[in-house]
């Protein structure tokens, strides 16, 4: 697939640059991915900051709601993939003020959990911070464990955010202010076609010449069900029934109306849509107040639409309608001219330094074995992707050897301390900067809990010691994640791994080859499993003959412990399993 990028690698960096020097009135915080308001925007310290944020790929958002009347930041990740909770932490910090900060969040796992790890960690500093959570997707309906997604109904939040922190309301009562709009507003879109991630030739789904998907997220996924392409007035009909009944939107009710092209739909198709939805809002009984036609929340140049009906008041009517000056809403008197430097803005905070011990050619073959890993991930990146292209968004591949590579790359400064728990939390910051994503906390919980149980450890870590971190660490990713036994995630792999690394074997082979085999056959029993939780959990029976991705990956490693265990000591650790 074609496309006007340097390289897969640079696209967020070159984007940041290209949208900050167009002049709207943008800035970038030095060395992160976190766009800000120019100094000369930056609000008052009486009014709340408002931060979004997400993956990339679904420009103009989020950077293009950074603005007076909108967000005073945005947090990019990766294509597809949650940005870091350092990245996030970074953005609290650098527009924190008096008033407190709030987070603006899609219910995404990975969003989530990213996005809370660092309101927490700013909670920790004093900082007053507090997240709303987006799940606006109706396609889904209350049926999935993972819950409704969040999709272009989020950029009405912002807006609303935006306004009620420009007029100086408190932190408390924007939240409560969101909390009631919620409710009232939902989203549904239908893709003609799929979109191609940066750096790979297949895209995650293929659709016949007259088939549309039903019910899609925003990331490249399939959707709930396919069917036969339908005409313009009859697909707008569908959807503002679907919308309409979900949210339980009575005849008479005042809504706004988001019609949303997801990054490949001309507007010529975008405007014919756009007429038949407001039709089908009349005929339904419903009173369109309020049309926003574009591309607002899109799925890199996939062809398709989605429709947002949100019920108004007379306080959200009028907040709506508040001048917002970004460059991705339309607004009318956004700021031009020539882009402020980097004067003025402040530096990305510096994070806290190892702790030191007595055990350098400790902490060197821990890192040889971590090594060891790594490059084990980014042979099987391929392999993750294809696994993850048939369940879900297809970009595990990518991001596991995207954080390989990263932790590869700081070898010397990983290493630069003598304690191994202190090695195992830097490895656990470097995951969580170098992977985002769901996968960059989860992996990140993982290093912590070693760090934990070897700790605890009076001498040299035995075997007991390692299993004991591992235990923390997937109990850690339970609890964070919400995951369990069953739901057709890593966890399925990773606790009954964990749980034959702690059993009865005599010897670290023995040990950990039971653990490799236990994971192998965990991993590949989710392939009879309907998902619980995580992207899968969208396809419902869709997924059924596929293993989790995830859990794949984890039975990767701990084969490739057992194999490199196996060989150091001669013995046979028979691991089981493989592709």
């Amino acid at each position: 697939m074609k496309k006007l990028i340097n390289s897969a690698e640079d696209v967020i960096e070159d984007y940041i640059d290209g949208l900050v020097a167009a002049g709207h009135g943008l800035a970038r915080l030095p060395r992160e991915p976190i766009v800000l308001r120019a100094p000369r925007f930056r609000k008052e310290p009486d009014k709340v900051a408002v931060i979004s944020g997400g993956g990339s790929g679904h420009e103009p958002a989020h950077a293009g709601y950074v603005g007076p009347g909108m967000l005073d930041g945005a947090v990019l990740g990766p294509v597809f993939t949650s940005p870091s909770a350092d990245d996030v932490y970074s953005a609290i910090k650098a527009v924190a003020t008096d008033a407190g900060v709030l987070l603006i969040v899609k219910n995404y796992t990975g969003d989530r959990l990213n996005f809370g790890i660092a309101m927490e960690m700013a909670r920790a500093e004093g900082l007053d911070v507090d997240m709303v959570v987006v799940a606006d997707d109706v396609a889904l309906g209350d049926e999935s464990r993972a819950g409704r997604r969040g999709l272009a109904g989020t950029v009405l939040v912002h807006k609303l955010a935006g306004a009620l922190a420009e007029q100086g309301t408190g932190l408390a009562g924007i939240v409560a202010a969101l909390k009631g709009f919620l409710p009232g507003m939902g989203t549904m879109g239908v893709a003609l076609g799929p979109c191609h991630s940066p750096g790979r030739e297949e895209p995650n789904f293929t659709l016949g010449r007259e088939e549309i998907e039903w019910g899609l997220g925003i990331h490249g996924e399939a959707g709930r069900n396919r069917g036969p392409l339908p005409g313009s007035r009859e697909l707008a009909t569908a959807l503002v029934e679907a919308i309409a009944v979900d949210r339980g939107l009575a005849e008479g009710t005042e809504v706004a109306v988001l019609v949303n092209g997801l990054g490949g739909t001309p507007d010529l198709e975008l405007r014919i849509f756009a007429g038949n939805v407001i039709q089908a809002a009349r005929a339904r009984g419903l009173s369109p107040e309020l049309l926003w036609t574009g591309a607002f929340m899109t799925s890199l140049e996939m062809p398709g639409v989605s429709v947002t009906l949100a019920a108004l008041d007379d306080a959200s009517r009028s907040l709506l309608l508040e001048p917002a000056a970004v460059p991705g809403f339309g607004a009318p008197g956004h700021p031009n001219g020539v882009p402020d430097g980097d004067g003025g803005l402040p530096e990305a905070p510096q994070h806290e330094g190892r702790v030191h011990g007595e055990t350098p050619a400790t902490v060197a073959a821990a890192h040889e074995f971590v090594a060891l890993l790594c490059r084990r991930l980014i042979e099987e990146e391929d392999h993750l992707t294809a696994l993850d292209r048939a369940v879900g968004d297809g970009d595990l591949g990518t991001n596991l050897a995207r954080g390989a590579r990263s932790i590869l790359s700081c070898g010397e400064e990983l290493t630069a301390g003598n304690s191994l728990s202190g090695y195992f939390r830097d490895l656990s910051t470097t995951i969580r900067r170098g992977v985002g994503g769901t996968s960059g906390p989860l992996y990140s919980l993982l290093a912590l809990g070693v760090a934990e149980g070897i700790g605890r450890a009076q001498e040299a870590p035995q075997l007991e010691d390692w299993g004991r971190g591992l235990d923390i660490g997937a109990a850690l990713i339970r609890e964070l994640g919400g995951a369990k036994i069953g739901d057709r995630t890593m966890v399925d792999a990773l606790a009954p791994a964990v749980e034959a690394l702690n059993g009865p074997a005599a010897s670290h082979p023995e040990a950990v080859a039971a653990a490799a085999r236990a994971a192998r056959q965990g991993a590949e029993s989710t392939g009879a499993i309907v998902a619980g939780l995580g992207r899968s959990s969208y396809l419902g029976q869709r997924a059924l003959g596929h293993p989790d991705p995830g859990a794949i990956a984890i039975a990767l490693l701990c084969e490739t412990a057992a194999t490199h265990l196996g060989a150091m000591t001669g013995a046979d650790p028979h691991p089981g399993g493989g592709r």
